[in-house]
């Protein structure tokens, strides 16, 4: 019987399926979703300081192969989603889930992470430095010598596990660049990809979201490919101790098996989630399962990285 198992540093998930931050995961009602869903685990809602309204509406616009957004991180703050992780360490103390947050300055992150060591909180942290859709900020992971700055700094007081959900990069050279500051620092694992930034959908002879003159980050379908190429790009290069969540395009079982061959050891759902609800989680876990059972793959670790070549 195939399993879909899987673990995180030193995490251990029944599912290898979760949450992509943004989807499912405003509040505790939504978060109580996911709980009861397939899912391994839930991710939150990237998390700034304070609570944020977002971008103004309309800012989500679903398409035949994905959706555009522009969403601007709204989010009830960290104080609320770490008051309901702990709630949940004492509820479902068999149970890890991850909190995602994003400072929307390096004063800020620092303040953040401060937080998350002062709160008791003993699940994985992920800081997000690739939201597209900000206006006036660019994405932090764009700039490596930035980023290597605030992880030094972070990492010298941080001790709980840590990771970085990325955007997509399209280089071989920026893959290697990135490898090169990320293997410098003890993270636990790398998300890939966000939203590919700043993509434009047009109906009739308008833009379809009101944000930044219709730009926004584009999901789906359409960014399979890059999310697939980046999770391999990283698992070549990354320490082994740094795993990989994948993230971007997943619809089907055969997506997360695609995703998974490419190295991930997690996968996470946005766009489809977003479109199907919870019981996307069962539906993709059977289909992945299928999967595994035609090519006799018992567990993950049977073909996670294994891609061939020609």
């Amino acid at each position: 019987m195939s399993s879909t198992k899987t673990h995180v540093g030193k995490y251990e998930f029944e599912n290898c399926l979760m949450n992509a931050a943004g989807v499912c995961c405003y509040d505790r009602n939504e978060l109580e979703k996911m709980i009861h869903s397939e899912a391994g685990t839930f991710v939150t809602k990237s998390a700034t300081l304070n609570p944020r309204e977002g971008n103004p509406q309309p800012r989500y616009y679903d398409t035949e192969l994905g959706c555009i957004n522009s969403m601007g991180l709204p989010n009830l703050g960290i104080d609320y989603y770490l008051e309901y992780l702990l709630e949940l360490q004492e509820r479902l103390s068999e149970r890890t889930f991850f909190l995602s947050m994003t400072g929307l300055s390096s004063e800020e992150i620092h303040i953040l992470m401060k937080k998350v060591l002062d709160s008791g909180f003993k699940g994985p942290t992920e800081l997000n430095l690739s939201c597209p859709n900000v206006p006036g900020k660019p994405q932090l992971a764009y700039d490596l010598q930035t980023t290597e700055q605030i992880l030094s700094e972070v990492f010298e007081y941080f001790d709980r596990p840590l990771g970085i959900k990325l955007p997509p990069y399209f280089d071989i050279v920026h893959f290697d660049q990135a490898a090169a500051v990320f293997n410098k620092f003890p993270l636990t694992f790398v998300n890939c990809v966000n939203s590919i930034g700043n993509g434009l959908v047009i109906n009739d002879e308008s833009v379809v979201i009101k944000p930044k003159n219709g730009f926004g980050g584009i999901g789906g379908q359409y960014i399979k490919p890059t999310a697939l190429a980046n999770v391999h790009a990283f698992y070549q290069r990354l320490n082994p101790s740094i795993q990989i969540i994948g993230t971007g395009g997943v619809l089907t079982g055969r997506d997360a098996f695609e995703h998974i061959l490419c190295g991930a050891s997690m996968i996470q759902i946005g766009t489809s989630l977003e479109k199907e609800g919870t019981e996307v989680f069962s539906r993709v876990t059977h289909e992945l399962k299928e999967i595994m059972d035609e090519k006799g793959y018992k567990t993950l670790e049977d073909f996670k990285g294994k891609l061939k070549y020609l």
